[in-house]
């Protein structure tokens, strides 16, 4: 498998990668994407085998312009446009019904499309030249912390895919906001960079799925990852939320005595706490004051964590105002759901 960075003449040969069926991780201002031609059946169940995903988690399909939207939807709301226009390209997935042209495999059986044209110069010209629409969840073995390297991609993929394009670090580090606008009110059904308040400047009302904090097994879901363990690294994370202090002490006790006990402790702190920790491995984050960095640091930090072989894993929780939202979604599913209030 090649591991390549990118210029012209590869990309060609990543494109024609794509329209040969095979698979191609490339990188987006999210995540890295593990791409497949999203009108091929056998190319997204080569997706789901490499990642070992369960295949009624639908994938979305990466397009290049606008066009391609309305070539795949079978009706496109009137707020298609208006969402689009405000932010495309960029961390934003548009779920519309589908017609014929996209097969089942790509959608997770569902009527329904997720659709998203990426703002990441390399990912749209690698659209544009493989002459597909690209259907990719993230570059990872299904369950793992996303990909923001191609390092990352390397570590899960080696040896099941055709090829990496080498773009470097990803800017944002959390996956699209989802929009679910095929029923009446537009419905957020995964939280990212593109908020809720962004969204109704847009268009008024905007509703959040309650899939999105359920652990209900029967709430059917309508988009990538709402219903597994996600993002999970290898050692037992616990989230401990409450007032600074609070958090810290706790956090110091439990490591103390997990480390009494042998165990070996890793600690999600920020620049502002990262001197109060006494015991274990502590990772910093980002500042409390940049949010974007707490985003952009997240994965990579869960894999650092599985690196250094930690068995309990205890973090800050970061309710900060504009994305925390996103950054305790994706937190929350990496612990199981396991969280402390102190």
């Amino acid at each position: 498998m090649e591991h390549q960075q990118n210029d012209a003449a590869l990309l060609e040969e990543a494109g024609a990668i794509i329209r040969n069926g095979g698979l191609v991780a490339f990188p987006t201002e999210t995540v890295y994407g593990l791409g497949g031609d999203a009108m091929n059946p056998s190319a997204s169940q080569k997706i789901y085998a490499a990642k070992g995903r369960p295949s009624d988690n639908p994938l979305i399909v990466h397009i290049w312009d606008y066009s391609q939207l309305e070539e795949i939807a079978a009706e496109l709301p009137p707020e298609a446009k208006k969402l689009s226009d405000a932010f495309w390209p960029g961390p934003m997935t548009l779920i519309v019904p589908k017609n014929d042209k996209i097969p089942y495999e790509t959608t997770g059986g569902l009527d329904t499309v997720a659709v998203r044209m990426p703002s990441h110069e390399v990912a749209r010209e690698f659209i544009r030249v493989s002459g597909c629409m690209i259907a990719a969840p993230s570059a990872n073995t299904s369950g793992r912390p996303s990909p923001t390297t191609a390092d990352h991609v390397w570590q899960d993929l080696n040896g099941k895919i055709d090829a990496i394009i080498d773009g470097g670090a990803v800017d944002i580090g959390l996956e699209s906001t989802i929009v679910d606008i095929s029923e009446d009110v537009p419905t957020i059904l995964r939280p990212g960079y593109i908020t809720k308040a962004m969204l109704e400047e847009v268009v008024g009302e905007v509703r959040i799925d309650p899939g999105i904090i359920s652990e209900n097994e029967h709430v059917r879901p309508k988009a990538p990852g709402m219903r597994y363990k996600h993002y999970a690294p290898k050692g037992d994370l616990t989230i401990i939320n409450g007032a600074q202090d609070n958090v810290v002490a706790y956090i110091n006790e439990a490591s103390a005595k997990a480390v009494a006990e042998g165990k070996t402790v890793g600690i999600i702190a920020t620049e502002e706490t990262e001197a109060l920790y006494r015991t274990g491995e502590v990772l910093t984050i980002g500042s409390r004051d940049d949010e974007d960095s707490i985003a952009h640091n997240l994965y990579g930090i869960l894999r650092s964590f599985d690196a250094l072989g930690v068995e309990i894993i205890y973090s800050e929780s970061f309710s900060t105002p504009r994305i925390g939202q996103a950054i305790m979604n994706r937190l929350f599913k990496a612990a199981g759901h396991h969280m402390i209030d102190v």
